[in-house]
Order: C-alpha cells, then structure tokens, then sequence
C-alpha cells in the first residue's frame, strides 16, 4: 500500500464478531478465562497487557512508519520514559542540543541521579558528535525538526555512525510525522512520536508512541511497558487511530498554511528571523528537502526586530484566530512563548546559548483558510 491508503487500512481488519469497519471501544480492564491460565483469547488477559482498541492502533502505527511493532503509552513522555528504562548506570546517552522542554526536564532531572550521562551537542557537528561516543555510549537522541528552532540532523548520516558503533539511534518524529518523513527507513532504530500532536490531531487526547525495526527490542520495549504501566486507554486509542486516519488530507493542508505563514512573516517588517524548513534561506534546507516528503509541516518560529520580549507576549495577546495556548499540530492554530511556556524548564542560560530567546514566537498552524491566518497575524502585529 502507498503511504495515504495504509494510514486508513494499514494493519487493520473488520470486527471479527460484527463486522464493524471501525474498531470497537473495548472498555474493559480485564478479559474471562475459561480455565486458569486460558484466556478465551491468548492475546488477551488483562488490559494493561493488551486491549483489542490499543491493538489496532499500534498495529497502525506500526504500518504507517514501516515499522515491526507499534506501542501506544498514555503520553509521549512515557514512551520515552520506557525507552529510557532499557539503560542503567554508566551508560550514556548523546542527544541533540535543540530538544522538547519535557524530554530535557526527564533526561536532565528524572534521570539524572541514575548514573545514566547526558550530552547535548549540534549534529550537525559530526565531528563533535563523534568525539562524544565511546564504550558506554548506548543511545542517540534526535528530534528533527527540532522544537522550537526548526533545527534538523541528517538520519541517514547518523544512521551510519550508530550502524557502526552499534549504538541504539531513536528519532523523535513527532513535528515531521510520517507523512513527511520516515526515520525508520532512513536508518533510525526507534521512532517516538507525541501522539497527543498531528497523528491524534484534534487537542483532545494525551497520547505517545514508539515504533522499532527489530522484533525483539519491540519485546523487549513491550515488557517493560506492561511491567511500569504507561499504556494508553481504549477510548484515547480510538481516538488516535480516528486521527490517523485523515492523517495526510491534514498534514497536506498544515504544510500548505505552514509555508505561507512563513512567507508573510519573512516579508514582514516586525520580524527578524523565521525558522522554517521549507525556506530556501534556512540553514538546513537542503537536508529537509533530501528526507522530508511532500512537505515542510506546519511549525514556523519567528523572532522580532525588535528582540523585546514585551513586543512578543504583546503579540501573543491580540492574536484572534490563532489560539494562546502549549501543544501543537491540532486542526486549530496555536501559538506558544517557548521561553514562558513550552520550554519555561530549560534553564535561562541553557535556552539562550540554543537561541530560545525572549521574543521568539512558535507557530502551529492549523488548516483554516489561510486568508484569515495572515490577517490575524497582521492585526495583531498591528
């Protein structure tokens, strides 16, 4: 199947009992034996082992990132939490400078007193990459396109170093979605997705995913998840699956208000700089054009002329059809002050020596028309 057939078929099957062409919302927590230790169905006991609703997300999950296994947790903070819980005291873990306020809280606070070592580095500095990698060193982390620089890494090109040192390589797809990019094919290992985003896509569920290659780390990944709990309710399951599957009508339309939204505000007076991949001035637009499909997304940053912070969260409260508030990739617009919101648990120093500054706006444009887009931006300018 192409990309845009699997995301509505791709490992799904009818309800075997009624035909139902959706999956039922199996509401249960637990599932009748008919003898001790013989469930009526082997693959169901007990819903935080296995739920039939779950089930059929994670097998399209699996289907859209050309994956082995998919495994759907109750937020994208707990998916990389189970990833995490693979490592153990002396191992390290080289992640890309640029990363999610909440990914960075969990590596820098959570896990700090585990003996588990972080480094943060650009990769695009293979060289400095490089020279952080030695005997311990068990995990690479990147986000690409990363939040909320628009910064993107070369998969393919970290792929082969990892490949080399036998080091686990895991992409946080979550702005790129497969629909424009699939790190699984370029090489990665694992794929992390904040469900929560584009694939749920309508700001009303918390959900998180991770999808691997390799059948036995998918076990592996699935124990420890069913042994500390972070799985992911039938009904939230429904609803990211029901997201899934206009996946690609939306993401198309996030792409094409993505891309204009970035041309008015790179012609635009006020502004100083505009993070977009898709802009032919960005630093790393070559590499968004070498492994992002069909489009740049929807996420746009910008930074004033002005470089007043005061400018910025003036901005933020004017705007009208864009709507103040965290998150992203909902059909809705949003807007979001990193420095104050989304990325307020980087410390100050940490997010100016990245350059999260005060005045840097995110953009999730959503797919309204974008003739109100622009002229909401521009009265609120105003």
């Amino acid at each position: 199947m192409k990309f845009n057939t699997k995301v509505i078929h791709g490992g799904q099957h009818h309800d075997p009992s009624t035909g139902a062409v959706m999956p039922p919302v199996y509401q249960t927590s637990t599932f009748v034996q008919n003898s001790p230790g013989q469930p009526v169905n082997p693959d169901y006991e007990y819903s935080r082992a296995a739920n039939p609703t779950r089930s059929a997300l994670e097998n399209a999950l699996a289907s859209i990132e050309n994956g082995t296994r998919g495994l759907a947790f109750s937020s994208g903070l707990a998916a990389t939490d189970c990833l995490l819980r693979s490592f153990k005291a002396g191992d390290e873990i080289i992640a890309m400078d640029d990363l999610y306020g909440g990914t960075y809280r969990m590596f820098t606070r959570i896990y700090k007193d585990s003996g588990i070592k972080f480094h943060f580095v650009d990769m695009n500095d293979i060289e400095k990459f490089q020279s952080l990698i030695n005997e311990n060193t068990k995990l690479v982390w990147v986000e690409t396109p990363t939040n909320p620089l628009m910064k993107l890494a070369d998969i393919q090109e970290i792929a082969k170093i990892t490949k080399a040192h036998k080091i686990l390589f895991a992409v946080d797809n979550t702005f790129a979605t497969p629909y424009l990019q699939k790190p699984l094919d370029l090489g990665a290992d694992v794929v992390m997705h904040s469900a929560t985003k584009y694939l749920g896509g309508h700001s009303d569920v918390i959900a998180g995913a991770l999808i691997v290659k390799d059948e036995e780390l998918g076990n592996q990944l699935h124990f420890q998840q069913f042994a500390t709990g972070a799985t992911l309710g039938p009904m939230d399951s429904f609803l990211v699956l029901r997201g899934i599957k206009t996946l690609h009508l939306r993401v198309q339309r996030h792409c094409e208000n993505g891309a204009k939204v970035a041309e008015f505000l790179s012609n635009h007076s006020a502004v100083a700089k505009v993070f977009y991949p898709g802009l032919p001035n960005h630093p790393f637009h070559e590499i968004a054009k070498k492994q992002m499909q069909n489009g740049f997304g929807g996420m746009v940053s910008f930074t004033f002329k002005s470089g007043l912070k005061a400018d910025a969260i003036k901005f933020l409260e004017n705007l009208k059809v864009f709507t103040l508030a965290e998150s992203l990739g909902g059909v809705e617009s949003l807007a979001n002050h990193p420095a104050l919101m989304t990325h307020a648990s980087i410390p100050e120093d940490k997010r100016k020596e990245i350059g999260i500054s005060d005045d840097l706006v995110r953009l999730s444009t959503g797919v309204e028309d974008i003739e109100d887009l622009l002229a909401d931006l521009e009265q609120a300018f105003k």
